[in-house]
């Protein structure tokens, strides 16, 4: 939900372009705008500190700048990270699982936790091969610091940090990571679309399990212009929908893509303005009740019956030049 043309800079985010060294040819601008609906039932534990470095972290993400009137992602979270050498690119959406409100778990501290450990383990992470000058020694190549890691090796290992989070007692949720690659233009994706729970089975016997190596994976050569939406979308059930693609149709993407591009600016306005604006639409679609959304047509097709749109709605969107 974000759009992007290649440029880096570190994990700062105010500063919203990745600028690459001069010798990588693709560059990344990267937009992303969130809304995030208050559960009725007011939050249900005590958030990660502000002092803590997960709490410093999320409050940071939610200060990236943005034309859309929020202050937090709701049961969702995000995350954008250079990744080592100025390699290329991580970002990645989790879509928080609301039933966990029923049993008194607050659904917004895994997804959080699970978008720290990915940044925490992209920014050391190579988006290809780690780059190492053949006219160096054996000793030197091999201090080389780094290793290439995939969307999927990412996933994996942003679980086992969530397992060790002690402020994540319970919870599960839906989520997309990409990498992309400055020199190549190479993008990878992993994405889950069913549960991802702690290991806390015990007291929710009932939770099922599906662990990150069961995660779908992705892989594509991008070209100049090209334009990436990033976002989650779950098995249909009540408790398992995405705020953008369950009230925006595909084609109304397209077009507010195009629409927002001619307005001009320069690429970080514009991908800025691409992910304010979905963002805006959605929220607007999901008032709609008259309105036939995506997820009530997908409702329809296994014998459900909702009307109108779905609360919630995160933007995230890179575009590659």
């Amino acid at each position: 939900m974000a759009r992007a043309i290649l440029r880096k800079q570190p994990w700062r985010i105010p500063a919203r372009t990745m600028a690459s060294a001069p010798s990588r040819p693709y560059k990344f601008h990267i937009g992303a705008s969130f809304a995030g609906k208050t559960s009725p039932k007011g939050p249900l534990q005590m958030p990660f500190p502000e002092d803590g470095v997960v709490g410093a972290w999320r409050d940071h993400t939610l200060a990236w700048p943005k034309g859309v009137r929020s202050t937090d992602c709701g049961q969702d979270f995000f995350f954008v990270q250079d990744m080592r050498n100025e390699s290329g690119v991580s970002l990645g959406v989790a879509d928080g699982v609301g039933g966990w409100v029923e049993s008194g778990v607050d659904p917004s501290l895994f997804s959080q936790a699970l978008m720290f450990h990915a940044h925490r383990y992209s920014r050391n992470a190579w988006a290809g091969e780690p780059e190492i000058d053949p006219t160096l020694d054996y000793e030197e190549r091999e201090e080389i610091e780094g290793w290439e890691m995939t969307p999927y090796e990412c996933l994996d290992l942003a679980y086992g940090g969530v397992l060790r989070e002690k402020f994540v007692q319970a919870g599960s949720s839906t989520a997309c990571l990409l990498t992309m690659n400055a020199s190549s233009g190479v993008l990878r994706s992993a994405k889950q679309l069913t549960k991802l729970p702690v290991n806390s089975q015990r007291r929710y016997a009932r939770a099922c399990v599906d662990k990150p190596s069961e995660a779908d994976t992705f892989r594509t050569k991008l070209g100049d212009g090209d334009i990436v939406i990033a976002y989650v979308r779950r098995h249909l059930t009540p408790l398992a929908t995405d705020g953008l693609s369950d009230n925006v149709f595909a084609s109304e993407i397209v077009t507010i893509c195009s629409l927002v591009s001619r307005r001009g600016g320069t690429e970080d306005q514009q991908v800025q303005a691409i992910a304010d604006r979905l963002v805006e639409y959605a929220r607007q679609c999901m008032t709609k009740k008259a309105r036939v959304s995506p997820f009530e047509r997908e409702a329809a097709r296994h014998g459900m019956f909702f009307r109108g749109g779905v609360r919630g709605v995160s933007s995230f969107y890179p575009r590659i030049g």
